[in-house]
């Protein structure tokens, strides 16, 4: 066996060489991509499976590859939808990242009315600022949840449409505790107020402390399955915190949490 790879890796070509290597590179990045979910344990499994597939299809045994080929066969279809919110998750992050994408250089070039745009947005920052800041001043729980790109992968009627421009008032009296719509997320788009009290999607991650609550379980759901970055009010200690990309930070100075708007929003 130790012949046969040694083998293998002396007769390489330039292309196999990069075949390798791309190869490497995307097992890389779902690794990161799953790591600290339920599903990376699968994943593992699946690579262990995919691994002895190849040993067996090399070693000729006829067996065992005719097995493994059920397994790989059947398995692909199951993979896609195990991992679906990887997978999607994996392929915004790319579209995003593109010259392409919604922050590539070329989309950029193309944009008009940017500097109209920039004021605007600014605009709406400020007045999620002066919420947050109220907010955190009556010890309310908030959460906030502000769109990257134009699509969001998350249910809005699960909460009640509001279409309005955003105005700190109106974030306010969403989350007083008179209203019906206070346990819910807001969803912030450009300048617009889209929906209140909608129900987002919980994280599984293993990696979030045991000690956070659901609104920033929530938080992070909504940030894995969707290109958005997402402000919470803790209503226990009425600390800031961002979920974005599936991570989550917290205590963050309100300073910083106006800072990562403008990138969201303005970047």
């Amino acid at each position: 066996m130790m012949e046969q790879i040694s083998y293998y890796f002396r007769n390489l070509s330039l292309i196999q060489i990069i075949d390798l290597i791309l190869v490497v590179l995307i097992v890389m990045q779902l690794f990161r991509a799953l790591r600290g979910s339920i599903a990376f344990n699968i994943f593992l499994g699946a690579l262990a499976i995919y691994i002895l597939w190849i040993v067996t299809n090399r070693l000729h045994m006829p067996m065992m590859s005719e097995i493994l080929d059920r397994l790989v066969s059947i398995g692909l279809i199951g993979m896609i939808v195990v991992f679906q919110p990887e997978i999607r998750k994996f392929l915004i992050v790319l579209g995003r990242r593109s010259p392409l994408g919604k922050n590539g250089f070329i989309s950029r070039l193309f944009q008009s009315n940017s500097l109209n745009k920039y004021i605007v947005e600014e605009e709406v920052i400020d007045e999620i600022s002066q919420a947050l800041r109220h907010i955190q001043d009556k010890k309310l729980g908030a959460i906030i949840v502000i769109a990257r790109s134009d699509r969001f992968e998350f249910d809005t009627n699960t909460g009640k449409m509001i279409n309005g421009q955003v105005s700190a008032k109106l974030i306010e009296s969403i989350f007083s505790k008179t209203s019906p719509l206070h346990d819910g997320a807001v969803l912030v788009d450009k300048n617009n107020l889209i929906a209140a009290g909608i129900v987002l999607p919980i994280s599984d991650s293993t990696e979030l402390p045991g000690n956070i609550g659901l609104r920033h379980r929530a938080a992070v759901g909504a940030s894995e399955h969707s290109d958005v970055l997402v402000v919470i009010v803790s209503e226990e200690n009425s600390r800031f915190s961002l979920a974005s990309g599936g991570k989550l930070r917290i205590n963050v100075p309100i300073e910083e949490v106006k800072k990562e708007m403008y990138h969201a929003m303005i970047s």
